[in-house]
């Protein structure tokens, strides 16, 4: 069986990746319905949306090949799913919605399986909690920081992925299908909402659009970014502030003398000197800069300079003045791990950019997971 694998990206394009988990309907007719049966060829298991390639007969008696998009792979590996539920020429019936630029393409809601198991889109197929015997304290008498960390997984109210909003897993049960939590609202382009009906261009410049204030240079910075089309920025890779958080699951490796971080957001890793609470010279600047940390009673302290210029999150940009204090902190009951950081940038931004991430244990080991947009284009008129 075919399962695309990617090499992992470790330059290119500034990110356009958010610190949480993100939702779009791209260019489907969400409130159009469609069903469509066929053999499985093969499954493009990745992020930010793995597709479901099969093929139909049709009415005269050819074969088409038709592309169905999934939720991203981290995701669906995360709720049980795994490729090799889909082997080729396994019958599927796909129930879902229409794309409005591929006519061979759609959103999947439910999936009949040939032995008539049927999946919704946000079905959980493994439990999502981790019950394990985890020592608080390490013999050193440190925080046990390590582990397999990830923010808790967020659905949509309806199973099938077509009404409501994102909720966390934890939670789902409290909301009728495709109920909104008060204070919430419908995610917009779910159906029936006045977005469903625009038909949107999936290369189209996204809005600028900053989570702090920023300089003039800033801004300038931040407008480059938006004019990149959004298919050429959206498997670039992140920050240390965007990648630690979203739907990737991360690793924290605890050493005498160093802690490493592990991002599964394309497999970069980040290592923190434990040794020093004053930065080196000669640093050559990177991604994940240079980190020092120390222990401020049981909070890990981590201060990071040295950066190459990039984005923070979103469209917001930082350039390699930027200095990042992080501290982390382990609630050993509830077993949770937070993160609190302030990012600051003289050159880019008139304030520091805070903020905090709390993650569970992970129900899945940590992987380095791939990246392709495969986000049906609109041909040339």
């Amino acid at each position: 069986m075919k399962v695309r694998v990617l090499a992992l990206l470790t330059a290119g394009l500034l990110t356009a990746n958010g610190a949480g988990a993100h939702h779009g309907f791209g260019t489907f007719a969400m409130n159009e319905d469609i069903e469509l049966s066929g053999a499985v060829i093969d499954i493009d298991f990745v992020n930010p949306h793995s597709w479901l390639n099969f093929e139909v007969t049709q009415e005269d008696g050819t074969l088409a090949e038709y592309r169905c998009e999934m939720r991203s792979a981290t995701t669906l590996r995360r709720s049980g799913w795994t490729p090799e539920m889909f082997p080729p020429g396994t019958r599927v019936t796909i129930q879902g919605s229409p794309d409005r630029v591929d006519p061979r393409a759609c959103y999947i809601s439910t999936i009949t399986l040939e032995d008539n198991t049927s999946l919704d889109r946000y079905s959980q197929l493994v439990d999502a909690e981790v019950d394990i015997e985890r020592a608080a304290r390490l013999p050193s008498g440190k925080p046990n920081l390590a582990g397999d960390w990830a923010v808790e997984q967020r659905i949509m109210t309806d199973p099938k992925g077509r009404d409501g909003t994102l909720v966390e897993l934890s939670r789902a049960a409290d909301f009728g299908i495709g109920g909104v939590p008060e204070g919430q609202r419908e995610i917009p382009g779910a159906r029936g909402t006045p977005e469903a009906e625009i038909v949107r261009d999936p290369n189209a410049r996204r809005p600028a659009r900053s989570f702090v204030g920023l300089t003039d240079a800033g801004q300038a910075e931040m407008e480059r970014i938006a004019s990149i089309p959004r298919l050429e920025r959206s498997c670039a890779p992140g920050s240390i502030i965007s990648d630690w958080g979203g739907e990737p699951v991360n690793r924290v490796t605890q050493a005498a003398d160093t802690i490493t971080l592990a991002y599964g957001a394309h497999g970069r890793e980040r290592t923190i000197d434990m040794r020093s609470t004053i930065h080196s010279g000669g640093i050559e600047p990177s991604w994940s800069g240079h980190s020092i940390g120390w222990w401020d009673g049981d909070v890990l302290v981590v201060d990071t300079i040295g950066f190459l210029s990039g984005t923070l999150v979103g469209t917001t940009p930082h350039s390699n003045q930027l200095h990042v204090v992080e501290r982390f902190s382990l609630d050993a009951d509830a077993i949770t791990l937070t993160r609190e950081f302030r990012a600051e940038d003289p050159l880019y931004l008139t304030e520091p950019f805070t903020g905090s991430t709390t993650m569970i244990l992970s129900n899945v080991p940590y992987a380095a997971e791939a990246c392709e947009d495969l986000t049906p284009v609109a041909p040339p008129q």
